[in-house]
């Protein structure tokens, strides 16, 4: 699944191409995404596009008239087209602006989103519980000591979890907690702020990082322009389960944690 790193980076990659153009049509091929795409999408027609943002993992297609939210699910993607480039067997929508290029939404497995929103977006069912982004200064230390006091959850999982910071998905989750020294499944409670400190500093640093690399390369992943993404290359825990550990050298454990693969070092990770 495309993480917040993924997302963003087709954010940079499309927003160029739609800021300040006008909407021309919206070919919605099928609708059966993971929520039927409303009728109501086709508003967006005749606007021109202000801004293109993201809010977690939701990309936000900003005009006067309202929002579109899209979502990528787990192997959707968002290519710029010539607006006359014939569409291939999951080529779901195409955004189309005056200039003659769209926005295709690709999606295999059909678990994006498509969505509509006139209201101020925040205050949407899927954006309004959300927790803060990562890489802003509202996740900082004071803020996550305190969201995450009295709670005996695992560490790794309170990461994971939107309520509390948005889009740290699986792979950084991964990374950040080795980066950070923390045993993945420390209770969250337990943790001094001290160490909550390094903890948020690490999460900013590897999801910035991914950033600039393009993503992680994982299965189908690539970028706007269809390139794939180098951070894999720089994982130092995920998917290194009984490899060895790059700082001391022993070797990486591997467990599931949350039903998801957790991989870290016994050795270099305390609780």
């Amino acid at each position: 699944m495309p993480e917040l790193p993924e997302v963003e980076v087709t954010r940079q990659g499309v927003a160029p191409y739609l800021v300040d153009h006008k909407v021309t049509d919206l070919i919605v091929r099928n609708p059966s995404l993971r929520w039927p795409v409303p009728e109501v999408a086709a508003n967006i027609i005749g606007h021109t596009i202000r801004s293109v943002r993201r809010r977690a993992k939701y990309l936000l297609i900003d005009t006067d008239a309202g929002t579109t939210i899209v979502h990528l699910g787990m192997s959707g993607s968002l290519r710029i087209v010539p607006a006359s480039t014939p569409a291939e067997k999951h080529d779901h929508i195409d955004l189309v602006l005056e200039n003659g290029r769209a926005l295709r939404l690709n999606d295999p497995r059909r678990f994006g989103a498509w969505l509509w929103c006139e209201l101020p977006e925040e205050v949407h069912p899927l954006l309004q519980k959300l927790g803060p982004e990562p890489l802003s200064e509202a996740f900082d230390v004071d803020y996550l000591n305190e969201a995450l006091k009295g709670k005996q959850k695992a560490i790794k999982l309170c990461l994971m979890d939107n309520h509390i910071v948005v889009g740290v998905g699986n792979i950084y989750a991964n990374e950040a907690l080795f980066a950070a020294g923390i045993h993945p499944e420390a209770k969250a409670g337990n943790i001094s702020k001290k160490r909550l400190a390094v903890l948020v500093d690490e999460v900013k640093k590897v999801l910035a990082h991914a950033i600039t690399q393009g993503g992680t390369t994982l299965k189908d992943f690539t970028n706007a322009e269809g390139k794939p993404g180098y951070f894999a290359q720089k994982l130092h825990v995920y998917g290194r389960g009984g490899q060895t550990c790059t700082r001391c050298g022993g070797l990486l454990k591997e467990i599931k944690l949350g039903q998801r693969a957790t991989v870290f070092c016994p050795v270099c990770q305390k609780r």
